[in-house]
């Protein structure tokens, strides 16, 4: 296993390894042959991981002109040309009109991007319209109840899990060492309770297949977390659990 260093902290990107978590794989599924937009995509980690994987054609769009220029590297590295990886400098907002197909298979997005969005039903209108009939949105974010807990212990509620107002905490992200680059509609990040995100999908035309809640995190979120062998940090055995990650499936009728 190549692990990063500060010489080279893409090192296992470029030696080709995969940084989807084993849930994500098990629920997008097989993508051979399929197009996927990653959106955002920060340094393009996922997105190749999705080429590699065996879709046809990947593309990610990010606000960060550096983390754009990272993902291009990276994939000009892996051998993957232009009409296998392509990658966009924009706002998300803005995906429609700045990438180059109207509709994908599967739009992908997650790992903390929607906590740097101040309007979650703008987002949802935005992806639902990039999602070609018979595809899908899958979404895998950090489950906004655990916002509420303080970053210790995270055994205590210490926030309001309905805040709306846009607070300046440790990032909780796992899109890319740029990712504390926001959008430039963003203003500070917000914790957007699950129950409003699935409700803008479903208002945006997109039929919810599923709603998963996962007792891992991508990062050590509290002090306790524990790194298990797959990568994710769980709590304790002897803790109780409580929804670390949740995931969204939203398909277009075909």
């Amino acid at each position: 296993m190549h692990s990063p260093t500060p010489e080279d902290p893409y090192g296992a990107d470029r030696a080709g390894e995969d940084v989807l978590r084993d849930f994500e794989v098990a629920e997008v599924g097989d993508v051979t042959g399929r197009t996927l937009l990653h959106l955002p995509c920060g340094t393009g980690r996922g997105t190749l991981s999705w080429a590699r994987r065996g879709a046809a054609h990947v593309v990610g769009l990010d606000p960060s002109e550096q983390a754009v220029e990272t993902a291009r590297a990276l994939a000009a590295d892996l051998g993957l040309t232009q009409d296998r990886a392509a990658f966009v400098a924009a706002g998300v907002y803005d995906a429609a009109e700045a990438v180059p197909d109207r509709a994908y298979d599967v739009v992908h997005t997650g790992g903390g991007a929607l906590r740097r969005l101040p309007d979650v039903e703008r987002w949802a209108e935005t992806a639902a319209a990039l999602v070609a009939p018979g595809g899908f949105l899958y979404l895998a974010e950090p489950h906004p109840l655990a916002d509420a807990l303080d970053d210790e212990t995270g055994s205590r509620i210490v926030h309001d899990y309905f805040v709306r107002d846009h607070f300046v905490r440790d990032s909780w992200t796992d899109i890319g060492p740029d990712a504390a680059d926001p959008d430039p509609d963003s203003g500070g990040e917000r914790a957007h309770p699950v129950g409003e995100v699935v409700t803008a999908l479903a208002r945006a035309g997109l039929r919810i297949d599923f709603l998963h809640e996962h007792d891992v995190s991508p990062v050590p979120r509290y002090g306790v977390l524990q790194r298990h062998e797959d990568g994710c940090y769980r709590f304790p055995a002897d803790r109780p659990r409580v929804p670390l990650t949740y995931s969204v499936k939203a398909s277009r009728p075909a």
